[in-house]
C-alpha cells in the first residue's frame, strides 16, 4: 500500500521550489498596485495593471500545453522561469506604468507556463491513489510561500524602498527554476509515447462535453475563490475597519487555509474528488451570503475564518481532477485547456464583483458571488462523478499508468 512516505522524494524537487516561487510571488503581489501610483498611474490604472497579472495567466494557458508537450517538463520549467525573470526584472525596473504592465502580463504568463509543467510532472511520475495529496501539498506549500513572501517583502522594502518586493521576487523566480529544473522529464507512458500536433481548438473540440459540464465547474469554483480578494476588503471599508485590521484578517484567513489544506488531500485520496470539492464551495457561498450581517470586526474576523476553511478545503481540487481526467497522449495540451477554465474564473470573478456592486448595493453584489459558489457546488455534485467516479475501477490503480488513462473506462469523450 503506498504511504506517504513515497511522496518524500519530491521534497526538494517540487515542493520546497513551490514554496519559493510563492515566497517571491507573495513579495511582489502587495506592491504592484504602490508601485503603478508611484510611477504617475491613477487608482483604477493601478487596479488594472494588478489585474494583467491574471490575464498574463489567462495568455499564458493558450500555448502552455504545446510548450510542454513539444519540449518537456524540464525545458519549459527553464523556460518560463527565464520569461518570469524578465517580467520581474521589468516590474523592478519600471520607469512608467505602461514598462510595468508588461513586466506584469510576462510574469503572468510565465507563471502558467511554470504552474502546468508542474502540474504535468506530478501527473506522470505520483501514482493516482496518492495524486490528490501530492497536489494537494505542491499547493499547500506555494500557498505557504505566498503567506511568508509579504513579510519578507516588508523587511525588504523598508531597507531598500518599494521596488524592493520585487527584488525577492526575482529571487524567488530564478531559485526556484533551478531547483526543479535539475529534475530529467518523467518517462513516458507508453499511451504517450508517439509525438503528437494536437492544438488547443481540438482539445476543445474533442473535450467539449467535459469542459463544458465539469469544465464549467472548474470556472465558477475560480471566480468564488478569487472574488473574496475582492469582497473581503470592499466590505471591510464599507463597514469601516481600517486597512490594517484587514491585513491581520487576511493573515488570520490564510493561516485557516493553510491548515485545511493537506487534510483535504489526504481525504480526496480516501473518499473521492466529490467529497471535498462540493463541501469546499459550499462553505465559501455560505460565508459571501452571510458577509452582509457582518458589522464589525468580529463577526467579519468570523466570515474571513470561514472563508479560510472553504479555500482551504479546496486546495488542490481543481489540479486533482485535471490530472484524474486528461488523456496521457495529450496530457500537457488537456491540461492548458483545464487550467484556462480555472484561471479565466480566477481573472474575471474580481471584475465582476466590481461590474455588480456598481449597478446594485454591495450587499447584493457579494450575495450574487455567493450563489455563484453555490452553482459551481451543483456542477461539481452532479458531474465529478461522471468524469473521475470514486471509488475508481480496481484496474486503473496498477494497469492504466502502463496502458490506459485513468479516465478511460469512464469517460467517454465525445469525438
Amino acid at each position: 500500500m503506498t504511504t506517504a512516505h513515497n511522496l518524500r522524494p519530491l521534497i526538494t524537487t517540487v515542493f520546497v521550489p513551490s514554496a519559493i516561487f510563492g515566497i517571491g510571488q507573495g513579495a511582489g503581489a502587495p506592491v504592484i498596485a504602490l508601485l503603478a501610483r508611484d510611477l504617475g498611474a491613477s487608482v483604477p490604472v493601478a487596479g488594472v495593471i494588478v489585474a494583467l497579472v491574471g490575464l498574463g495567466a489567462v495568455l499564458g494557458d493558450l500555448p502552455a500545453g504545446r510548450i510542454v508537450a513539444t519540449f518537456g517538463e524540464r525545458r519549459a520549467i527553464i523556460g518560463g522561469s527565464t520569461l518570469g525573470a524578465i517580467g520581474v526584472l521589468l516590474s523592478l525596473l519600471a520607469w512608467n506604468p505602461i514598462a510595468l504592465a508588461v513586466g506584469a502580463v510576462l510574469t503572468g504568463f510565465s507563471t502558467a507556463v511554470w504552474g502546468l509543467a508542474r502540474q504535468s510532472y506530478l501527473a506522470e511520475v505520483v501514482p493516482i491513489g496518492m495524486r490528490a495529496r501530492a497536489m494537494a501539498t505542491f499547493a499547500l506549500m506555494w500557498r505557504l510561500g505566498f503567506f511568508v513572501g509579504p513579510f519578507l517583502g516588508a523587511a525588504v522594502i523598508v531597507a531598500f524602498g518599494i521596488r524592493g518586493g520585487f527584488a525577492i521576487q526575482l529571487v524567488g523566480v530564478v531559485l526556484s527554476g533551478a531547483l526543479m529544473a535539475r529534475v530529467p522529464d518523467p518517462p513516458r507512458e507508453s499511451g504517450a509515447a508517439v509525438p503528437t500536433v494536437t492544438t488547443l481548438p481540438q482539445i476543445l473540440r474533442r473535450h467539449r462535453r467535459l469542459l463544458s459540464t465539469l469544465g464549467t465547474g472548474s470556472l465558477l469554483m475560480g471566480a468564488a475563490r478569487a472574488s473574496r480578494e475582492a469582497v473581503l476588503p470592499l466590505w471591510a471599508d464599507h463597514i469601516g475597519v481600517d486597512a490594517a485590521a484587514v491585513s491581520v484578517l487576511f493573515g488570520i484567513g490564510a493561516a485557516v487555509d493553510l491548515l485545511c489544506s493537506y487534510p483535504a488531500g489526504y481525504l480526496m485520496d480516501r473518499y473521492g474528488r466529490r467529497f471535498i470539492a462540493v463541501p469546499s464551495l459550499v462553505v465559501i457561498g455560505v460565508a459571501f451570503v452571510l458577509l452582509p450581517f457582518a458589522r464589525d470586526l468580529v463577526t467579519l474576523g468570523a466570515i474571513s475564518i470561514l472563508l479560510g476553511i472553504g479555500n482551504g478545503l479546496g486546495n488542490g481540487v481543481i489540479m486533482t481532477l485535471g490530472a484524474d481526467v486528461a488523456p496521457p497522449a495529450t496530457r500537457a495540451e488537456f491540461l492548458a485547456a483545464w487550467r484556462l477554465t480555472h484561471d479565466t474564473g480566477m481573472f474575471t470573478g474580481p471584475l465582476a464583483v466590481g461590474a455588480l456592486a456598481a449597478v446594485v448595493p454591495l450587499g447584493l453584489a457579494v450575495v450574487g458571488i455567493g450563489l455563484v459558489s453555490g452553482a459551481g457546488a451543483a456542477v461539481m455534485y452532479r458531474y465529478i462523478p461522471v468524469y473521475s467516479p470514486w471509488p475508481r475501477p480496481p484496474v486503473q490503480e496498477d494497469v492504466a499508468r502502463e496502458a490506459v488513462p485513468p479516465n478511460a473506462a469512464a469517460v467517454p469523450e465525445p469525438r
